[in-house]
């Protein structure tokens, strides 16, 4: 069976959630663990806003313990959506076509990225100077005629 017929056969995401194997483990890993790495601390960070704008005003000082559990089960549900979702087939092949086209990629070397870093610096501050001088110049004109 090929890759595409494999995707085109593949479960729903919702059965997805609930199996246990990794598809293509070993292709578009990096790709894959910083994605997942990313849906981990949305759903951490998402819990900790939750409990504290929501759980802990609503169970109150006594149940504090309740508050954090219900956080932290928010948070790991989240975090295995994520570890389901990039193992998702057709999202997983996504991220690997995703992976194979960054590794195309002609990055520059530091030297290069310096130097076009310098030349858009200059740039813009080269054409601010210009705004700066119309508008002093729009400025006093304006003001000579009595306009502004």
């Amino acid at each position: 069976m090929s890759s595409k017929e494999n995707v085109m056969t593949s479960r729903p995401l919702m059965q997805e959630l609930f199996a246990s194997g990794l598809y293509k483990r070993n292709q578009g890993k990096m790709v894959r663990q910083i994605t997942a790495v990313s849906i981990f601390l949305v759903a951490g960070v998402s819990a900790w806003r939750a409990h504290s704008l929501f759980i802990a005003p609503a169970v109150g000082d006594q149940n504090r313990a309740v508050g954090y559990l219900i956080a932290l089960a928010l948070a790991g549900l989240g975090c295995w959506i994520g570890y389901r979702l990039v193992n998702w087939p057709k999202f997983a092949d996504f991220l690997i076509s995703v992976e194979a086209e960054l590794n195309k990629v002609s990055w520059p070397t530091q030297r290069e990225l310096v130097r076009a870093s310098i030349v858009v610096i200059f740039t813009i501050l080269f054409l601010s100077a210009i705004l700066f001088a119309y508008d002093a110049i729009w400025k006093f004109l304006f003001g000579a005629l009595g306009i502004a």
